[in-house]
């Protein structure tokens, strides 16, 4: 099955010819089996109260707006009257009007389609797929568009691979009539082909190079302007209305909501201006807009405290939502700010696929600039300086997530004593079986030992019960020397070792010997502990820090999921969250307005993981 239309043949129905679209805010793909139930046809599918309220709205209630100081549209209170008087007004009423607006650009890919054209789109982000009917690929692949007409779902091919995609993980090609040849083909290794012998799948276009950056730099500055207006949009039409609305919102929710989007907005505005400032308008080509994101690359990380917040912000909204007013509530907002047919979520989406988009634009930019051209070098520096903070803005999202499984983990160890791991980490590096070598006695241990940053944590496996935890101490390893021990007698305590380390301190008393079973276990600890100091040293350069309201809320979360008379076992969950905390995917069954990382492909796990399976604290 490919896309589907149908006309209403039901009487005092909608206008025949009305798209039918499927599902998408199910996160399933149109042809998944868990959309079999059929298609929905609706205004703009949005559902049927959605396309009753948008041709209410605009056809019935604007003759009552009043024009203001700058020229926009604005409804009182009272003249409005509630969301559900407004629905149960507009359903005994035997108006039909069809539904304004539409997907005009989403129709002109269509109209090139059906023409014989041919649309290229970039992926800006990866989607990992296991469903056959969908199109796997990777960030920056180029796709060929072959059907669009699915608001939510496109169907695409590349190579010989077809199948269904979300229309919002790709941005279209600016320079459409360019060969693609100058795309070089991406081996399954992930190399690239030479692209000479490349089938042409475009005549060759004749657009000049200076053209093809005047394209670009014409698609930079309008989607600033677009993306200013939909921020203005967010700012004025939603959190302007429910700020009025103190009897639904507390100030604590709108925070949550909408997060910092409005510090955003005001970046962003002078952001827009100094593109304009260095915008050639005789000769856009000649435009030197690289410097205005060195300029504000610091600002950018502003965006790194929204894209952590996002995930609560789709929680809070889905809470919301259950309850028709808010509903209704934002249904109105959306009316009468004349926004296009989305859902507040889907709105919200948006900064997080903005800054995702940066490192695109800009690679394509430099590829169209001259080496010569006064705007290169600084081209250059631009695009390294946006993919830095794209990668900054991703590994801190992980790294949030990472502090609630630590939370998680500490409250399933039995006898837990002294501080909160979370008090001065934020990371588990390293985790396995070691024996410990104590002092005076040279008395041996076996213990299981996770090497967080700034701490090991030593704990002790119940007798009976191999799935159960205790802990027994910690080691604070900031003022520690890792020594690589000999095979043989060790001076300090007395006895032969093999495959040992030391960890030394100052302090005279302050030497702990570990024993591993293996030379390969003892190389990979003393990797984990060069990795420890790396990720120390990197945390204090990037400014990295857990504030202590996280911190709290991430215990908070974690006692109230270890009920009491619960056993107080480690759940598979934190398992597979170790397995995948480098290399994240996107889920195909999530709705998609939830899932703003960029992912990498699924790879093989290590055999450190598939040994570590078995330990008591990660089985269910």
């Amino acid at each position: 099955m490919r896309t589907q239309q149908c006309s209403s043949g039901e009487s005092g129905g909608a206008h025949s010819g009305e798209n039918c679209s499927s599902s998408g805010s199910s996160g399933l793909s149109p042809g998944s089996d868990s959309d079999s139930s059929g298609v929905v046809c609706g205004g703009g599918g949005g559902g049927g109260m959605r396309g009753v309220l948008s041709r209410y709205w605009s056809l019935e209630s604007l003759h009552s707006a009043s024009v203001i100081a700058d020229g926009s549209l604005e409804k009182t209170s009272d003249d409005v009257g509630s969301e559900e008087d407004l629905y149960e007004d507009f359903r005994g009423s035997s108006h039909h009007y069809g539904h304004p607006g539409g997907g005009g650009e989403q129709l002109a890919i269509n109209e090139l389609i059906s023409d014989g054209g041919v649309v290229y789109a970039e992926a800006l982000w990866a989607h990992v797929t296991m469903d056959d009917q969908e199109l796997g690929f990777k960030a920056g692949d180029v796709v060929e568009v072959m059907d669009a007409t699915n608001k939510e779902w496109w169907w695409g091919r590349i190579m010989d691979s077809e199948g269904w995609f979300p229309a919002s993980f790709v941005r279209l090609r600016v320079n459409q009539d360019e060969p693609m040849e100058d795309y070089p083909l991406k081996l399954e290794d992930g190399r690239e082909k030479d692209s000479i012998n490349a089938p042409h799948r475009y005549g060759v276009g004749h657009t000049t190079k200076d053209q093809m950056r005047t394209n670009v730099i014409n698609e930079i500055l309008s989607t600033e302007r677009d993306y200013i207006k939909h921020l203005k949009d967010i700012c004025e039409g939603y959190i302007k209305q429910c700020r009025k609305r103190a009897d639904m919102f507390t100030e604590e929710q709108l925070k949550t909501i909408f997060g910092n989007i409005e510090d955003i907005y005001k970046c962003q505005k002078k952001f827009v201006k100094a593109l304009e400032k260095k915008f050639n308008k005789d000769y856009p080509h000649l435009s030197e807009v690289g410097s205005c994101f060195l300029e504000y690359q610091n600002e950018f990380q502003i965006y790194s405290e929204y894209c952590n917040n996002h995930p609560n912000a789709c929680m809070e909204l889905s809470r919301l939502t259950k309850v028709s007013k808010y509903v209704y509530f934002f249904e109105a907002c959306r009316l009468l700010q004349k926004m296009i047919d989305i859902s507040l979520d889907g709105f919200l989406l948006t900064p997080v696929q903005k800054i995702c988009k940066y490192p695109l634009q800009l690679a394509e930019l430099l590829k169209y600039t001259n080496p010569q051209h006064r705007d290169f070098k600084d081209v250059e520096a631009a695009l390294n300086a946006m993919k830095n903070v794209a990668q900054l803005i991703n590994e801190r999202k992980r790294r949030l997530e990472n502090i609630d499984k630590i939370a998680q983990w500490q409250s399933s160890i039995e006898d837990w004593e002294g501080e909160d791991v979370l008090v001065k980490s934020s990371e588990l590096i390293y985790s396995g079986e070691l024996t410990k070598i104590s002092q005076p006695q040279a008395k041996s241990h076996q213990r299981m030992f996770f090497l967080f940053d700034h701490q090991l944590v030593c704990c002790k496996k119940d007798l009976l019960r191999r799935d159960i935890l205790y802990y027994k101490s910690r080691i604070n390893i900031d003022n520690m020397e890792i020594l690589d021990v000999e095979d043989g007698k060790d001076k300090d305590f007395s006895i032969t070792v093999k495959n040992a380390f030391k960890l030394h301190c100052r302090d005279p008393e302050g030497v702990h010997l570990f024993c591993a079973k293996k030379p390969e276990q003892k190389q990979r600890w003393l990797r984990a502990f060069e990795n420890e100091r790396k990720q120390v040293q990197l945390d204090q350069e990037t400014g990295f820090s857990i504030t202590e309201m996280q911190k709290k809320q991430a215990m908070l979360n974690a006692s109230k999921q270890n009920q009491s008379g619960k056993p107080k076992v480690v759940t598979r969950t934190y398992y597979d969250f170790l397995m995948r905390q480098k290399h994240p995917t996107l889920p195909t069954n999530l709705p998609q307005q939830q899932v703003f990382m960029l992912a990498e492909p699924k790879r093989k796990p290590s055999n450190f993981w598939q040994n570590i399976s078995r330990l008591a604290p990660f089985r269910k």
